[in-house]
């Protein structure tokens, strides 16, 4: 059974910085490309990083691009959300999930479809 378990959330001032935590098991983690969503309040949930399984292409939403990293650790099957400079819009719920890299992935990574397994969800709380 697939399992992705986020941690790391919580309660920071604006300017603050956070590490978010997604830890998998159940599948041979390095072979999935990783990325991390966030839904808002009154919100649908929207793309906010991907890398792939070999930790060396990234992609980011252009709303956190500078501010947000992305890495991962395949000996520890996780994969990390650097978050620095904190808004009050960066307030969510943020989700991992993760895919095998098709030929399509790449052509879709910024929507759930590609996507094969979720995480709960940790929230993140931006005090301003």
């Amino acid at each position: 059974q697939v399992q992705l378990v986020e941690s790391g959330g919580g309660l920071v001032q604006a300017g603050g910085s956070l590490r978010l935590s997604c830890t998998a098991s159940g599948h041979t983690f390095s072979r999935y490309a990783t990325g991390w969503f966030r839904r808002a309040p009154g919100k649908e949930r929207e793309f906010v990083a991907v890398v792939t399984w070999n930790g060396l292409i990234k992609y980011y939403a252009d709303a956190i691009k500078g501010r947000f990293t992305i890495s991962r650790d395949n000996a520890r099957d996780t994969v990390y959300l650097q978050m620095n400079s904190l808004k009050s819009e960066d307030t969510a719920v943020y989700y991992c999930a993760d895919g095998r890299e098709t030929p399509d992935f790449y052509a879709y990574y910024r929507q759930e479809d590609p996507y094969e397994s979720w995480g709960q969800g940790t929230q993140v709380t931006v005090s301003s």
